[in-house]
């Protein structure tokens, strides 16, 4: 790393939920909401996104944890705002506080951990789980 993210570093991204966000279950009465899924996913790019800064151009950042109370549900068209904060930092281990608030509510909460790789060792360790003899007892 350049450099560790300080305590209290943010990021932020707001977004629509669209179809592509919502439960796959919804009709027959059920409304078509945001997926816990998805948010998710969303969560985990507003922390990559907010350590782009501190990494090197060989460096990026992969979710290894996440713990999350999604309890609010959040319909189609609505927009969603993610809010992600540093909270420890420990070597190349980022841990974060993260939100999520629709325009009436607090809709999820939790923490989110993150850790800083080299693109080349971590690529080199998915070739070896590819080949042939990966599979293979030692």
């Amino acid at each position: 790393m350049k450099a560790s993210p300080h305590i209290g570093t943010t990021g932020e991204f707001r977004f629509v939920v669209g179809p592509e966000h919502v439960i796959t279950f919804a009709g027959d009465g059920m409304p078509a909401v945001l997926s816990t899924p998805s948010l998710i996913a969303l969560i985990e790019r507003t922390a990559r996104e907010s350590l782009q800064p501190y990494l090197e151009p060989d460096e990026r950042s992969v979710g290894t944890e996440i713990e999350l109370r999604h309890f609010a549900p959040t319909p189609q068209g609505a927009t969603v705002t993610i809010t992600t904060r540093v909270i420890r930092v420990e070597g190349r281990e980022i841990v974060f506080q993260v939100e999520a608030r629709d325009a009436g509510e607090l809709i999820a909460r939790g923490a989110h951990k993150r850790a800083v790789i080299r693109v080349e060792a971590f690529a080199a360790r998915v070739r070896r789980k590819l080949s042939p003899d990966a599979g293979a007892a030692t």
